[in-house]
């Protein structure tokens, strides 16, 4: 029995020591000589704030700097009615983007960033199933025939982490893989030129799914947490987590430029920002957090970083509190003047 538990114990160390140098060798991952840092833009989150968007969007680009930006063509925003598209805002938001130079990634489907997580106009949410897809199929197409031919489209975007569930099920439902990959393929048909962008949690995800069907892949980092049971959390995940993730997916399906295409930056709530008090939002998203993030997210090594919660942070601004949209502006105007040059 000792022989036994002896050789048991042994080989145990073994495979432990073996994990341990795998570990650390997918671990391994050159930090890049520079990070470019991009931010998220929503339409719908500035006017929950109650902010003019066209002002939110233009300090993005003349204040904070921004060259880098993930735009959203909601559902609902594009096509209110139905066959009856709306590209008021899009169309803004392009063309201003090139005034300065700057690049875009373009998410299109019914999954996209911000809660509830899918949007969907209420008349296409009384559809049948196969009706409301081609539906979709439909204002996806309007939209990037649209921009298919703007310089400023770096990526398009399909669905925004299709393949996490938490948070998602009671708006979203299950995911349907061939409804996915039927939008991957026709987003590829109509613009073959530029590479289509998958996206998965970095924290609750496995990345297979979403790595295997993209040219590129896009991964959110969040670091602070809260929910009614355990209130405010950290991540347990250390930065060195994501380079082992990148790592194992390009020897797994080869090597694929891989995006941070969603920073957190802005509190954890389950109520409207203009519902809290502004002592709890501070309490889960401060300038000192802010500064602890940025430095947590250079440790992932991904080169190029899009920030999320710009827009509360000019609505913080507004309000006389600063500091998160002057942290904002010190990672953005430097990059925006060399772009000038």
């Amino acid at each position: 029995m000792k022989r036994f538990l002896k050789l048991f114990l042994k080989v145990f160390l073994i495979k432990l020591a073996l994990m341990l140098i795998i570990v650390t060798l997918l671990a391994m991952k050159r930090a890049p000589e520079e990070y470019n840092y991009g931010i998220s833009f929503n339409t719908l989150y500035a006017q929950e704030l109650g902010l003019p968007w066209r002002e939110v969007y233009d300090a993005f680009l003349d204040d904070l700097g921004v060259r880098r930006l993930r735009l959203a063509a909601h559902w609902p925003m594009v096509e209110p009615l139905p066959g009856e598209f709306n590209f008021s805002e899009l169309d803004y938001q392009i063309d201003r983007a090139e005034a300065v130079g700057a690049e875009v990634v373009l998410a299109v489907g019914r999954r996209l960033p911000r809660w509830p997580e899918c949007h969907v106009p209420a008349w296409a949410e009384r559809l049948a199933v196969a009706d409301r897809n081609d539906s979709q199929l439909r204002y996806m197409t309007a939209v990037v025939e649209r921009y298919r031919d703007r310089s400023s489209i770096r990526l398009w975007q399909v669905e925004n982490e299709p393949f996490l569930k938490a948070f998602a099920f009671e708006h979203c439902g299950q995911l349907d893989k061939d409804f996915l990959d039927q939008s991957i393929a026709l987003v590829r048909e109509l613009d073959p030129s530029r590479p289509v962008l998958v996206t998965d949690s970095g924290n609750l995800g496995t990345w297979f799914g979403a790595y295997r069907r993209g040219d590129v892949f896009g991964t959110s980092v969040y670091v602070y947490f809260w929910n009614p049971e355990l209130g405010q959390f950290k991540t347990l995940l250390p930065a060195w987590f994501y380079r082992v993730k990148t790592n194992f997916m390009n020897l797994r399906f080869g090597s694929k430029e891989t995006l941070l295409i969603e920073l957190s930056a802005e509190p954890w709530l389950v109520a409207p920002v203009v519902e809290v008090p502004i002592e709890t939002q501070f309490d889960r998203m401060n300038e000192l957090k802010f500064l602890e993030i940025i430095e947590y997210a250079k440790r992932t090594r991904l080169s190029d970083q899009y920030l999320w919660g710009g827009e509360w942070w000019y609505w913080l601004k507004l309000r006389g509190y600063p500091g998160m949209w002057e942290i904002g502006r010190e990672l953005f105007v430097k990059e925006a003047n060399e772009s000038d040059v």
